[in-house]
């Protein structure tokens, strides 16, 4: 295994980092400045790479080290948050990664029925675009989306979802929406990420072709749903993400749920070492029996 940096010079790293102050950075790790660039110092030389640009306005990160930070700074995070769990006395810790809108719109509201089955498991939940690294420990479960590329890893599938236009109802009445050639002539939600785009959907059910420009763009499932339920336009999201929006009524299905593109997008990856662990074994028995019911 290569040598690792000591972790001193990464707390002070991550501080520099965050603060983008050599001075605050010491303070919070009640150091010295000198400390600081003497950390900061160890850690370029042994990585032989410059992780901040100096200048007379102050200390920002180099492209390196942006890139550093994402892994160094999740890697700490786990080591404090497991670290407290000893602490603490909590031998059964679960930590889980997941895409962020699906944690929020659908992980989230089911969350407290897997606390009720699995009283004696602490869960961690984190949510970011970028999946997490198993190799630094940052996770014992993802739950990604899009095209399943994650070679060397279990990867599972968790539901199948209908990809719609959606809108609120106040708007398919303003506009008087029947017919698809309508959208057109309206305001449509591109979500950037979504692995269905409109020219995907115009292809399936139309001959006509998607507008190559869009009023506003999203990187976020649940920024698109938000925009249409306050009449910015059409969205075209999962209904499985919509899934409150609609049981309240604040979203339709322009054109009925059968005008959907059906994929499988979301799935639970985890490496398959990870699966002997009795915390692991229970989470995604329980996820795949809340995606069952979806």
């Amino acid at each position: 295994m290569p040598a690792l940096p000591p972790i001193n010079s990464l707390q002070a790293f991550e501080a520099v980092a965050r603060r983008r102050s050599f001075t605050l950075a010491a303070a919070e790790l009640h150091l010295t400045a000198s400390a600081i660039s003497h950390q900061i110092a160890r850690l370029e030389a042994m990585l032989d790479i410059r992780l901040f640009e100096r200048s007379a306005h102050g200390v920002r990160l180099s492209p390196a080290g942006e890139h550093y930070l994402l892994h160094v700074g999740t890697a700490l995070t786990a080591i404090s948050a497991a670290t407290d769990d000893l602490r603490q006395g909590i031998r059964n810790s679960l930590y889980v990664h997941s895409a962020p809108s699906i944690a929020s719109l659908w992980l989230m509201p089911r969350l407290h029925r897997f606390a009720q089955a699995y009283p004696d498991i602490s869960l961690n939940l984190s949510a970011a675009h970028t999946p997490s690294d198993f190799a630094l420990g940052q996770a014992d479960i993802d739950i990604r989306y899009g095209v399943p590329q994650w070679g060397g890893l279990v990867v599972e599938p968790l539901f199948e979802e209908s990809i719609v236009p959606l809108a609120s109802p106040a708007f398919i009445k303003q506009h008087k929406l029947k017919r698809v050639e309508q959208l057109l002539e309206l305001p449509l939600i591109q979500s950037n990420v979504s692995v269905v785009q409109w020219s995907d959907w115009f292809g399936r059910f139309t001959r006509l072709h998607a507008p190559e420009r869009f009023p506003v763009r999203f990187d976020r499932a649940q920024m698109s749903l938000d925009a249409a339920t306050q009449g910015l336009g059409v969205a075209l999201e999962s209904a499985v993400n919509a899934g409150g929006h609609l049981a309240e009524g604040k979203l339709k299905a322009v054109f009925g749920l059968e005008q959907g593109i059906r994929v499988k997008a979301h799935f639970a990856v985890y490496p398959e070492r990870h699966a002997k662990r009795p915390a692991v074994e229970a989470f995604l028995s329980w996820l795949h029996g809340e995606a069952a019911k979806t």
